[in-house]
């Protein structure tokens, strides 16, 4: 059968084989912001596994940034050359490496899942959380210490320095994180966002980090290498940033060379109301791309062939991003090719296994 699924798209100098991308997902397995074999083995074998790109877990530009201690980061030099090895591996499996930078905001310090979530203080192994109000995720934590000036000119300054490390070590596409409540959403959303300067109060400031950091970003980042950015289209409570407002972001993106909105939702308060279900977001991505006419990437309970085939066939997004589903089956590219018909090079040490 001829399937959508598996044309190529090109975003600027960069070719993807396939609309199947593999989504960032946190590892929770550094440290120091390292990265090390588990990363090489996680990230390699997804690309040996057909995905057409591989995008690194949220990378904390600064050390207070990271979600957990044991997130990886690219707040120094000495980070790059374990993400090189990482990156030549993925390119020669005829994959495209990506990275998604980010700063955890209010949701920092706590410790990594399988540790219960838990918030984490100087004693035993965390650190003060900035945010743009001093107003934390849960209402019994410590609250986080509302960025003032100087502080917001870190934030852009450590996205600008992180961009050129991930350009030195190699990867071909970045993801600005502004979504599931780490900080750049924090300040686009009126629940979390407080402020009565420049940064806070009306749309056009509460989107003024955001755009700024993209600016920081588009200084260091080639003109000719694909620049995405993650939004949560609605957050799915009441008064919070909703999907009218992710629609004219997008455009504003899309006017200042944005290339394509990885369009996710929710995180930003602990009250929301999602109704989960096969597709969820989808509709969303489909909005974004049809009012702003920007690319879009759909993620969310996306686990079928068929499903993922049907999404990119009748539009509603131009990449399909995998998470939970790519754990579960590394080679899901792969297996989704054959389940469609297509035949798609395999990796040669594994063609026997082909038929």
């Amino acid at each position: 059968m001829s399937s959508k699924l598996f044309l190529p798209l090109s975003i600027k100098s960069i070719t993807l084989k396939n609309r199947i991308t593999i989504s960032p997902m946190c590892q929770y397995s550094s440290e120091d912001g390292f990265a090390n074999d588990w990363h090489l083995v996680h990230l390699g074998s997804r690309a040996s596994g057909g995905a057409a790109l591989i995008i690194q877990e949220a990378t904390a530009v600064s050390p207070e940034g990271r979600i957990s201690p044991s997130d990886l980061g690219l707040w120094k030099n000495e980070h790059i050359e374990k993400m090189q090895v990482i990156n030549q591996f993925i390119l020669s499996q005829n994959s495209i490496p990506g990275i998604q930078l980010a700063h955890a905001g209010r949701k920092a310090s706590v410790s990594e899942p399988w540790n219960g979530n838990k918030k984490l203080d100087e004693t035993n192994g965390g650190w003060n959380a900035v945010a743009p109000s001093a107003v934390g995720y849960h209402s019994n934590e410590k609250a986080p210490i509302a960025l003032d000036k100087i502080g917001i000119q870190k934030v852009i300054s450590d996205f600008k320095s992180a961009t050129k490390r991930a350009l030195k070590a190699g990867f071909q596409v970045i993801e600005i994180h502004a979504a599931h409540g780490y900080l750049l959403h924090e300040f686009l959303s009126p629940l979390s966002n407080f402020r009565t300067d420049e940064y806070g109060g009306s749309f056009e400031n509460r989107i003024r980090l955001l755009l700024e950091v993209l600016e920081a970003v588009q200084s260091e980042w080639p003109d000719n290498l694909p620049l995405f950015v993650r939004i949560s289209a609605t957050d799915w409570a009441d008064g919070g940033w909703n999907i009218d407002e992710s629609v004219q972001l997008s455009k504003i993106l899309k006017g200042k060379g944005v290339d394509l909105i990885d369009v996710s939702s929710g995180g930003l308060v602990s009250h929301q109301q999602i109704p989960l279900g096969p597709n969820y977001q989808v509709p969303f991505a489909g909005s974004i791309k049809k009012e702003s006419g920007i690319l879009t990437g759909a993620v969310g309970l996306i686990t079928e062939a068929s499903q993922a085939e049907e999404i990119v066939a009748t539009g509603k997004a131009d990449l399909v991003l995998f998470a939970r589903e790519s754990l579960r089956d590394p080679n899901l590219a792969l297996n989704f090719a054959k389940e469609l018909g297509v035949d798609i090079q395999w990796p040669k040490q594994y063609e026997r296994a082909k038929i």
